[in-house]
C-alpha cells in the first residue's frame, strides 16, 4: 500500500461533511422559489448525484433553469456564512501529512466548475496541499463511469496501480474498481454504511478521514 504515490479524494462528505448543508442549502433555493421543501429521506437517497440530474427527483416538477439561476446566489451566501465546505483542521493536517511524505494530493468530483472554483482559488487552504481538481468542467465522463479518471491519469501520467480513491459512496468505489484504482470508503459522515459497498471495489474502510494514513501507510 505504501506504493501508492497519488491519493485522490473525492470532497462532499469525504473532505468535508456537506450532505446536511447542502439539504439546508437547496431547501432554501426551493423556498425562495415558493416551493415546499423536500423531504431528508429523498435528499439522502439521492445524495452524491449531479445537482441538477438529482433536483427532478428531490422535487418533482421543479423549474430547473429558475433553480439552476438561483442556487449560485444563496450558495455563496452559505459559503460566506462559513456553512458549507468548512475543512476540519484534522483534514488540512492529513493532507498535509500526505505532502510530506511525497504523495500527490488530487480531487475528483461530480461537482460543476462553478461549484469547485471556491476551493481552487490561490489564497484557498487547499492551494498549497493540493495538485490538481477533476471535475464536470474538465471530464468527459461522470461517477460511477470509472472513465472519470481518463483525464486525470492521462495528464498526471500515473498508473492506475499507483493511485488510491479516497470517497464516500458506493458509486465512488465502482468507478475507482472499474478504473483498477484502489479505493477506501471514508464513512465519516454516517451517510453511507459499510454493508452498502461491494465488498469487491473496497481495499478498505475508515470510520474518519485522518484513519487514510494508517491505510495507506507512511514512508
Amino acid at each position: 500500500m505504501s506504493g501508492w504515490k497519488a491519493v485522490i479524494v473525492d470532497v462532499d462528505d469525504t473532505l468535508c461533511l456537506t450532505e446536511a448543508a447542502s439539504f439546508d442549502l437547496e431547501n432554501d433555493v426551493l423556498a425562495a422559489m415558493a416551493r415546499p421543501p423536500m423531504p431528508r429521506e429523498i435528499h439522502l437517497a439521492t445524495w452524491g448525484e449531479p445537482l441538477l440530474d438529482a433536483m427532478p427527483q428531490r422535487s418533482p416538477g421543479v423549474d430547473l433553469t429558475r433553480f439552476a439561476a438561483l442556487f449560485p446566489v444563496l450558495h455563496q451566501q452559505y459559503l460566506a456564512d462559513g456553512r458549507l465546505d468548512v475543512i476540519p483542521p484534522e483534514n488540512l493536517r492529513t493532507l498535509d501529512h500526505l505532502v510530506a511524505d511525497g504523495r500527490t494530493v488530487l480531487l475528483l468530483t461530480s461537482r460543476t466548475e462553478p461549484e469547485v472554483r471556491h476551493l481552487l482559488a490561490p489564497d484557498h487552504v487547499l492551494a498549497t496541499r493540493i495538485t490538481g481538481a477533476y471535475h464536470q468542467g474538465n471530464t468527459r465522463f461522470r461517477k460511477p463511469d470509472p472513465r472519470v479518471f481518463d483525464e486525470l491519469l492521462a495528464e498526471t501520467g500515473f498508473g492506475p496501480g499507483q493511485c488510491v480513491y479516497v470517497g464516500d459512496s458506493p458509486g465512488d468505489a465502482a468507478a475507482a474498481a472499474g478504473a483498477g484504482i484502489a479505493f477506501i470508503a471514508c464513512l465519516q459522515s454516517g451517510v453511507r454504511r459499510r454493508d452498502e459497498f461491494d465488498p469487491r471495489h473496497v481495499t478498505a474502510a475508515v470510520g474518519t478521514f485522518p484513519e487514510i494514513l494508517a491505510t495507506i501507510g507512511r514512508s
